[in-house]
């Protein structure tokens, strides 16, 4: 039976640097667990790669067909924007491992939907003061920067991922991303003892 790792963390924490560093690990043989989002894509992005950028209307087709496994929805500074795992035929535990991002309320979810014992947690730490230099630095490489945005959910994710909330999710390890290498370095052989 296949595991999915899920990484999870603050934003600007670097989660999606190390899943893109795991991914091309060719002896992790991970797949990719694609989430939605009817957020604007940013800059860098592409579709199918970090998410697939959807419209509301998608969103309410999963709904509709039962297909729907989780959704979170954010009221920021621009509108709406709901992020969401769909059951759209991309994971097959039977037969492969996948690497997935989210947050603690989407892990949560997975974890009822495909069973505590098939989901494993890389939770990922950075100091605020560098979090926050790394959210900046980041929104500034933007065409349109959205501040207010950036400010918005580094405040929330104080509250959303509050030590109660992971240790009520059954978290025990945490990754400190510092320097990207070892903190890669320690993730890989975490998910190499887990295979």
């Amino acid at each position: 039976m296949g595991k999915m790792f899920y990484i999870m963390g603050k934003s600007a924490t670097g989660k999606d640097k190390i899943y893109k560093h795991l991914m091309d690990k060719p002896e992790l043989d991970l797949k990719k667990l694609v989430l939605y989002t009817t957020r604007p894509i940013r800059l860098g992005e592409e579709d199918g790669a970090q998410y697939y950028f959807v419209t509301e209307n998608k969103l309410q087709e999963f709904r509709e067909n039962g297909k729907l496994i989780e959704a979170r929805a954010y009221h920021t500074v621009h509108g709406i924007w709901t992020y969401f795992t769909a059951d759209d035929g991309q994971v097959n535990l039977s037969e492969s491992d996948y690497l997935g991002i989210g947050t603690l309320e989407s892990y949560a979810m997975l974890r009822d939907y495909y069973g505590e014992e098939n989901i494993c947690p890389i939770y990922i730490e950075v100091e605020d003061g560098e979090r926050l230099a790394r959210a900046l630095h980041r929104e500034r490489k933007q065409e349109f920067p959205k501040y207010e945005e950036m400010c918005r959910r580094f405040l929330a994710d104080q509250e959303d991922f509050s030590d109660e909330n992971i240790t009520r999710l059954k978290i025990h390890k945490r990754f400190h991303n510092v320097i990207l290498e070892d903190c890669i370095a320690e993730i890989t052989g975490y998910i190499r003892s887990c295979q």
